[in-house]
């Protein structure tokens, strides 16, 4: 699990090193750091999440606010350390933080091939509610479609 000595806070431009790491190892398309820069300097919309284990980042999550909807953009933990929690500590945090400012739900997409993610979400009470045909450019893969309603409660 995740563990007490994990900590989650806002990413910030001191991040992006740690973050491109991760995002390189993890996608077959990655973004560049333009990208993670623009996200952090210059969208307003933008609330992007980092994970740090003894100073160390290991994961990070990028979203977005827009009116009412959360929308998780991107999730990614170092290969080193999948599977202890990290992952879902970044999307509670997010959740947490989006049901604080009054955000009534959330959505994402994920690769219809990505059973971890998809059971990741599931845990968190997304359920699928539509596909997008070859969503992805680089493999042509249908994104499945998530979508799940936040309340006070999920604040605290």
């Amino acid at each position: 699990m995740a563990g007490s000595d994990l900590s989650i806070r806002p990413m910030t431009m001191r991040d992006l090193d740690g973050v491109c790491r991760i995002e390189n190892v993890s996608f077959d398309t990655p973004w560049s750091r333009e990208a993670f820069e623009m996200e952090v300097i210059k969208s307003k919309a933008a609330v992007s999440w980092i994970a740090e284990r003894e100073g160390v980042l290991v994961g990070y999550l990028i979203s977005w606010l827009v009116v009412d909807e959360l929308h998780i953009g991107n999730v990614a933990v170092d290969p080193d350390v999948r599977g202890e929690g990290i992952g879902a500590a970044l999307v509670e945090a997010s959740l947490g933080s989006a049901a604080a400012r009054g955000v009534t739900y959330a959505t994402l997409e994920v690769r219809v091939s990505n059973e971890q993610a998809i059971a990741l979400y599931e845990r968190f009470s997304f359920r699928g509610i539509a596909m997008r045909a070859r969503y992805y450019s680089d493999t042509g893969e249908d994104a499945l479609v998530m979508m799940r309603e936040l309340s006070p409660e999920d604040a605290e």
